[in-house]
C-alpha cells in the first residue's frame, strides 16, 4: 500500500522495489562466483564449504530491493544525526551517563558505524546505530558475487560494484584513524581482536580483514584480546608490537578485567584503538535516541529546521523507560520495542506485544528505553516447501558521515538472529537513477 505521505515518482520507486521484495524469489547471488571470490580474497579454496557447513545463516543467496528515494532519505537521516552529534550539547548529555573512559578523546572518529533501518511505508526509520558494526568485509563480497536474476532487477545495482573501490575505502579508513590519532610514522601492525577470535560467529570476516590489511602491505594478526599486554609503553602480543587495534570486542567501555592492557593501552595512548568507547557513547548507547527524538532538546540546540525535521521524521519516537510509568509501558506495551540501554545483537531486546510480565519486571531494573514500534519490511525468499517471507532490515556502514556500502539482514522472529533458513546478510540492489513522473 502506497502511504499517503509519498506520492508521484517517490511512491512509484517505492511500489516498484516492495512488489519486487514481495513477488521475486529467484536466487541473485552466484554461489560458485561467492565461492571464488571467498578464495581469491583470503586464499582459502575450502573457506566457502567451510562456512556454509558450519555457518549455514551467516549470508543469504537472495538480495532486498529497495528504492533510491530511500536510500537517498537514509543518507539525509546519517547527515542529520552527524550534525546533532557534533554539538557541544549533544556530547555533553551523551557522555554524562557514559563510563569514564569514554570521556577520553583519542582524536580518531572509530571505523564502521552501522545506521540500521526498517523501511516502512512512510520511508526508511532509523532504529538504532552500532559501533563495530559486523558484516562490512561480507557484505562488499557478497556484492561482488550478486547478479540481477529476472528483467525486473536489469538497471538496479548494488552498493559495492567496484570491489577494489570499497577495499581501498576500507583501507584508508583505518589509515585515518591511525593519523587522526597524531601518529606521523606509517601504520604497520594491526590487530583484530575479540574474545576467542575463532569461535565467534562472525570469525570468516575476521579473516577477511586480515587478508585485505596484508594486501596493503600491512601487517595483520587476528587476536584474543586478552592475549594483548601493555610492557614498557607500548602494546604487545607475544614479542609482536601493536599500532592499531581493530576492536570487535562487545565490550564497549573495555572495563572487563580481562581487557585490562587493551584499555590501559588505549588511555595512555599506547595503540590506536577503533572503535573505541568514546564512539559507542556518543553514538550506540540507546539513550541517545532519546536526545535525537526529543524536539525541544534539539530546538534547544538551535539546530537548522531542516535537521530537526529528518530527525523526528526519521527516527522513532524513544523514551526512558522508568519504574514510576510502569503501568502506562504495561498498558501501551504493545506500541513499544524495548532495548537495553547499552545492548547489542538485538540481545534482550522486545517487542511489547511478546512481553511477559516476568521479562517486563527485569526491564524495570533497567536502564532501558522504549522505542515506538516501525516494524521492518518483507522479503520473500526461493521456497523450500512453501513460499515464505523473511524480515530485514537495512545496514548502512558509515565513517566521519559518508555512508561506504549498504547491506541487508535477513531473519525471522523479533529480531536478526542469523538463525534463520535463507536468511542472513544480504546484498541490496536499488536503481541507478530515481524514476521520473
Amino acid at each position: 500500500m502506497t502511504s499517503p505521505h509519498v506520492s508521484g515518482a517517490p511512491a512509484q520507486e517505492r511500489n516498484r522495489t516492495q512488489a519486487l521484495n514481495l513477488r521475486c524469489r529467484c536466487i541473485t547471488v552466484d554461489e560458485a562466483a561467492l565461492a571464488q571470490a571467498l578464495a581469491d580474497a583470503i586464499g582459502d579454496a575450502g573457506l566457502y564449504d567451510t562456512l556454509r557447513r558450519e555457518r549455514p545463516h551467516l549470508t543469504s543467496s537472495t538480495a532486498v530491493f529497495v528504492a533510491r528515494t530511500d536510500i537517498e532519505r537514509m543518507r539525509a537521516i546519517i547527515e542529520a544525526v552527524e550534525t546533532a552529534v557534533a554539538h557541544p550539547a549533544y556530547r555533553e548529555r551523551a557522555l554524562a551517563t557514559a563510563p569514564p573512559g569514554a570521556r577520553f578523546d583519542p582524536g580518531s572518529s572509530g571505523v564502521f558505524l552501522g545506521y540500521d533501518f526498517h523501511i516502512s511505508p512512510e520511508g526508511p526509520k532509523l532504529i538504532e546505530i552500532n559501533t563495530n558494526a559486523g558484516g562490512a568485509a561480507l557484505n562488499a563480497v557478497l556484492a561482488q558475487a550478486s547478479r540481477a536474476c529476472c528483467p525486473e532487477a536489469e538497471g538496479m545495482l548494488t552498493g559495492a560494484a567496484d570491489p577494489a573501490r570499497v577495499e581501498h575505502v576500507f583501507v584508508e579508513m583505518f589509515l585515518s584513524e591511525w593519523h587522526a590519532s597524531g601518529r606521523a610514522r606509517p601504520l604497520e601492525h594491526i590487530a583484530i581482536a575479540d574474545d576467542d577470535p575463532a569461535t565467534q560467529y562472525l570469525y570468516p570476516e575476521f579473516r577477511l580483514f586480515e587478508a585485505m590489511f596484508r594486501r596493503h602491505g600491512l601487517r595483520a594478526t587476528i587476536v584474543d584480546a586478552a592475549a594483548l599486554e601493555l610492557h614498557e609503553g607500548k602494546l604487545r602480543h607475544g614479542a609482536a608490537p601493536i599500532d592499531l587495534v581493530y576492536n570487535r570486542l562487545t565490550d564497549f567501555a573495555l572495563e572487563e578485567p580481562r581487557h585490562a592492557a587493551l584499555r590501559a593501552a588505549y588511555l595512555a595512548g599506547a595503540a590506536v584503538v577503533t572503535p573505541h568507547p568514546r564512539a559507542h557513547a556518543l553514538y550506540a548507547d540507546k539513550r541517545n535516541l532519546i536526545a535525537l527524538t526529543d524536539e525541544a532538546f534539539l530546538r534547544a540546540l538551535a539546530l537548522p529546521e531542516d535537521i530537526v525535521r529528518t530527525l523526528r521524521a526519521g527516527i522513532p519516537r524513544t523514551v526512558a523507560v522508568t519504574p514510576d510509568r510502569a503501568e502506562e509501558f504495561w498498558r501501551e506495551r504493545r506500541r513499544w520495542f524495548f532495548k537495553p540501554a547499552a545492548g547489542f545483537g538485538s540481545r534482550a531486546a522486545y517487542r511489547g506485544d511478546k512481553l511477559t510480565k516476568r521479562v517486563f519486571a527485569e526491564i524495570l531494573k533497567g536502564p532501558y528505553v522504549a522505542q515506538e514500534r516501525a516494524d521492518p519490511a518483507e522479503r520473500s525468499v526461493p521456497p523450500d516447501n512453501a513460499p515464505r517471507a523473511l524480515k530485514f532490515d537495512i545496514r548502512n556502514y558509515v565513517y566521519r558521515g559518508q555512508v561506504q556500502l549498504i547491506g541487508a539482514r535477513l531473519y525471522q522472529g523479533q529480531t536478526m538472529n542469523f538463525r534463520t533458513a535463507g536468511g542472513g546478510f544480504a546484498p541490496v540492489f536499488y536503481p541507478v537513477a530515481p524514476l521520473t513522473e
